[in-house]
């Protein structure tokens, strides 16, 4: 098993910080895994890539994800903007934060989409617009490939005290939410 994750943000929004928080998680779980950035200008606003692997065998391979299984968009801006959706698996998943349903993003895509209002419940418990821990309990609940109690561990490792425990909770939120099939 060998899964890509490929994510999409702009410079400041925690993109990098996800990856790596997704990749310490599949090691809770005790799989290997690899995260890294992909940068262009290097600037608050500007586009931003990062990707995750994650399997349950060593990954020798260090190369750019251009046919991701997952994607991951921190910024419903960029679609359209930026073409978030190359190279994804037919047979993929996108999980974008936006408050509208996934039929009304129109993304010309077979793979399965899921939408999650990331950033308002962010803000909700977190009291900041930085929704990368919450798409990670969302990514959680909607693909199975890493426990909410690993990505959980991860983010209290990351954040110690009061913000690792409210970044703990966003997560558990969303996490419940696409178990529950809250995700339009």
């Amino acid at each position: 098993m060998l899964k890509e994750i490929r994510l999409h943000g702009r410079g400041g929004q925690g993109v990098v910080t996800a990856a790596e928080l997704l990749a310490v998680a599949a090691f809770e779980d005790g799989k290997y895994a690899q995260a890294f950035p992909a940068f262009g200008s290097e600037r608050m606003g500007a586009p931003v890539q990062s990707f995750v692997r994650i399997a349950d065998h060593k990954i020798r391979a260090r190369n750019q994800i251009d046919k991701p299984d997952y994607l991951i968009v921190q910024d419903s801006t960029l679609i359209g903007a930026v073409d978030v959706l190359y190279g994804l698996k037919p047979d993929g998943m996108v999980l974008v934060d936006t408050e509208k349903k996934p039929a009304e993003l129109k993304l010309d895509t077979s793979a399965k989409v899921l939408t999650i209002p990331a950033t308002k419940m962010a803000l909700e418990i977190l009291g900041k617009a930085i929704q990368n821990t919450t798409l990670m309990g969302a990514f959680a609940g909607a693909t199975g490939l890493i426990s909410v109690e690993a990505i959980k561990r991860s983010v209290k490792k990351r954040f110690p005290g009061e913000l690792g425990e409210r970044n703990a909770k966003v997560v558990q939120k969303a996490y419940d939410m696409m178990k529950g099939g809250e995700n339009g």
